[in-house]
Formats: structure tokens, sequence, C-alpha cells
């Protein structure tokens, strides 16, 4: 180092490459399962579909109520006759009837779905890693979006904080063992 030149500053986590990098800090390096990986991958996207059906399952039966409480607005109103009122009221009693027990479910079943993923993550090794990985590289909040995860085994390259250029790699050239790498490109002074 020549006298004019100033020390980089150290880095808070990870180990700076040598000059031929190019200003590249690695940030986190570890190994995932490949086998379990390739696994893994379809468990999730099944985990995530399954929530993803039972909030759009929840919907649609809201909206079938509503439609249903909606249309008999005018059968009540236009009307006449006992029979029509005892229908416009049995319809109305269904409609409450149907709504408080969607309240009183639906809170659990969207418990249930969400508990499944969250075993699913936690069975995972490889999932973890990355987890804890990126948790403690960038200070991401405790659930790392799962997304991210299947980003990662699909695209082997993924953005995770745009602001400070940080990305994870992942290297496949190994059969036996996948290297992935967070990194960070340090901005050149002029």
């Amino acid at each position: 180092m020549t006298p004019s030149t100033t020390a980089p500053s150290a880095p808070k986590y990870g180990q700076m490459l040598g000059p031929e990098a190019n200003g590249i800090l690695v940030l986190e390096e570890f190994t995932l399962d490949p086998a379990a990986a390739r696994k893994e991958q379809h468990g999730f996207r099944a985990a995530l579909a399954s929530v993803a059906l039972t909030m759009r399952r929840i919907l649609a039966f809201r909206l079938l109520i509503a439609v249903v409480a909606i249309a008999n607005l005018p059968l009540f109103l236009l009307s006449s006759g006992w029979e029509i009122y005892a229908v416009s009221l049995a319809v109305v009693v269904a409609v409450h009837a149907a709504v408080s027990w969607l309240n009183r479910h639906e809170p659990r079943l969207r418990q249930r779905r969400m508990l499944e993923l969250h075993l699913h993550r936690e069975r995972s090794d490889n999932y973890r890693k990355v987890r804890d990985a990126v948790k403690y590289v960038i200070d991401t909040p405790a659930r790392m979006n799962e997304q991210l995860y299947l980003d990662l085994l699909a695209a082997k390259r993924v953005a995770l904080h745009l602001a400070h250029g940080t990305v994870a790699l992942l290297d496949t050239s190994d059969d036996a063992a996948w290297k992935v790498r967070i990194i960070r490109e340090l901005p050149r002074t002029a």
C-alpha cells in the first residue's frame, strides 16, 4: 500500500476479496444440499399454493354470500304475498348464519394453512441456512419471504436489497453441494 492511498475501512460483515474482485464484498457463504433443495422446491410451491387457494375459497364464499344477500332485496321489495316474505326471511337467516360461521372459522383455516407452511419451512435445513444468512447480513425481518428461497433455486441470482446492491449467487457447478454467496458491490470513490 502506498502512503498516498488510505486503507479501506473494514466491512462490518464478510471478507474483502482481493483487488481482482473489483470491490466485491462477500457477506456470507454457505452450501446447500442439492437433492433436498430440488425436493423442497415443489413442497414450498405446494404449501404457498395451498395458502393462496384457501384465501381464494374464503373470498369466493364471501362474494357468494354478498350476491345472495343483494339478490334477496329485489325479491323482498318487488313481490307480494306471505310466501315471498318467508323465503326472503329464510335467505336473510341463511346469510347471517353463513357469515357468522365464516367469521368464526376463517381465522382457524388461515392459521392451519400458515402453520403447515411454517412447519415446512422449519423442516428445511437449506431454507434455515438461507434465512439465517440473510438475517445476519442485511438485517431483514425475522420472517424471510419464501419467495426469496424459491427465486434463488430457480434463478441462481437474486437481488436481496437493491439499495445496497446485495445479491445472492447460487453456484450449481458441483452436483454434491451447491454454494451460495451473498455479495455486495462496494461503491468506488472517484
